[in-house]
């Protein structure tokens, strides 16, 4: 035996080849994607990014990529859309919760990389677009959206979530009426340290919790059960229920529906500002939701719910538990079709960055998640930065490198679980939201 023969080199991954389509219908984007995505179609624009319906020729399956260009120009948004892969990567296994499918930088093989492209599963439409559509929608889809919602929410509330951003437009829904929760740019661990600054931000306020109005820094679960409740609202009325032009208005037309909260209601008020704008909206008597005209002829079993759901105070208002147990939803539940998280999603890598994050931080950040799909990243990664600057301490080496423990994008996506639940064959049956 040679040898020389015997000493052999090592494997060279495939390397991945790429296409670029120019998008016309949004801007003249171009995406430059893996030549495993076809026929890339505009679909819109959604948060941070562009985005286009493609065929996935490994899977089989229809995808959405969303194309976020020159993604460190702003620092603030960059830190939510790493958030956002990383909660997308950990609670995806989840049928209510919009799953990663693959990610990709621009250019490749580096960590100096500028544009990123997400890939999720494809969602023809969003709950926004079909409550304001002239759709008919019946009892029973208002039943099998807000089950789902809330299954969705209570899978993420137990890996120690809070979405915090929860509105019908972060809804994304199938033609069948399956329903998966989105956009979680704005969501925070339960009991964590940090603090984002919401209050700005936020373009609509319908949907917000009156401790989040009212700046309290002490608040759970219970936001997104309100923008539930408002969502659900929403449903059955056909338009938003509580809209407000600011944060003040929005706080006093929640109070001209629910009545003048008591003194005790108002215990987790800390900011006297708040609780003097409250008393100068003068009394208001709570009004009854099933009397209200937008409501005339609905389910009083919803009504019931929904009324439970806008409760002022946090502590008043019912659970996501207590909810799914609630007899609007017999029909449907099962607990032993409500999943919760394997494990709790980890902040830490947050910690210390009150605001912004480092440019170089959040480019290792997300390398790191992307070898997941693609290790052989960390290969030719070592390879251009060797090559680009010997000298350069902090791209020289490739053990600084982040190595693959995840799996393929395939493996990944043929894997990826759809659970099937109590009622459902009953309420698509009688539901297609959106044709």
């Amino acid at each position: 035996m040679d040898i020389a023969m015997s000493l052999e080199q090592p494997v060279r991954p495939p390397r991945r080849s790429f296409h670029s389509f120019n998008i016309g219908g949004i801007g003249g984007t171009t995406f430059e994607v893996e030549t495993r995505y076809v026929n890339l179609r505009a679909v819109g624009q959604g948060s941070y990014g562009f985005v286009c319906s493609a065929d996935d020729v490994v899977t089989g399956n229809k995808v959405a990529i969303k194309k976020v260009s020159d993604m460190f120009a702003d620092l603030v948004d960059a830190k939510r859309i790493l958030r956002e892969i990383k909660l997308l990567k950990h609670l995806g296994d989840h049928e209510n919760v919009i799953g990663l499918v693959d990610i990709s930088v621009m250019p490749p093989h580096t960590l100096d990389f500028k544009d990123i492209y997400i890939v999720t599963e494809l969602f023809e439409c969003d709950l926004d677009r079909i409550v304001s559509s002239s759709q008919p929608l019946s009892d029973q889809h208002a039943q099998y959206f807000l089950y789902q919602i809330l299954r969705g929410i209570k899978y993420v509330h137990s890996a120690n979530v809070l979405h915090r951003d929860l509105k019908p437009s972060n809804l994304l829904v199938k033609s069948n009426c399956d329903l998966a929760i989105c956009d979680f740019g704005l969501a925070r661990g339960v009991n964590t340290e940090y603090e984002d600054t919401l209050t700005e931000y936020v373009v609509t306020r319908w949907y917000r919790a009156p401790e989040l109005l009212t700046d309290s820094k002490y608040y759970g679960s219970g936001v997104d059960v309100w923008s539930i409740g408002c969502i659900f609202g929403e449903i059955l009325a056909r338009r938003p229920i509580l809209q407000g032009r600011d944060y003040m208005h929005q706080l006093q037309v929640i109070i001209e529906v629910l009545g003048t909260p008591s003194a005790s209601d108002m215990d987790f008020i800390t900011n006297p500002s708040a609780r003097r704008a409250i008393q100068a909206f003068g009394r208001h008597r709570k009004r009854s939701l099933i009397k209200m005209s937008q409501f005339h002829g609905c389910n009083p079993l919803a009504i019931d719910l929904l009324q439970r759901m806008l409760v002022f105070d946090p502590r008043g208002r019912i659970t996501i538990d207590e909810a799914l147990e609630h007899p609007y939803l017999a029909d449907l539940h099962d607990e032993t079709e409500v999943p919760v998280a394997s494990s709790m999603f980890d902040l830490r890598f947050e910690q210390g960055y009150k605001a912004e994050m480092p440019k170089d931080v959040m480019q290792r950040l997300i390398f790191e998640d992307m070898v997941a799909y693609h290790p052989e990243e960390t290969f030719y990664t070592a390879q251009n930065s060797a090559r680009s600057d010997a000298s350069s301490s902090s791209r020289s080496s490739s053990s600084s490198l982040p190595v693959s423990s995840g799996p393929a994008s395939h493996q990944y996506h043929q894997n990826f679980p759809r659970v099937s639940h109590a009622g459902r064959q009953r309420a698509t049956g009688a539901a297609q939201a959106h044709k």
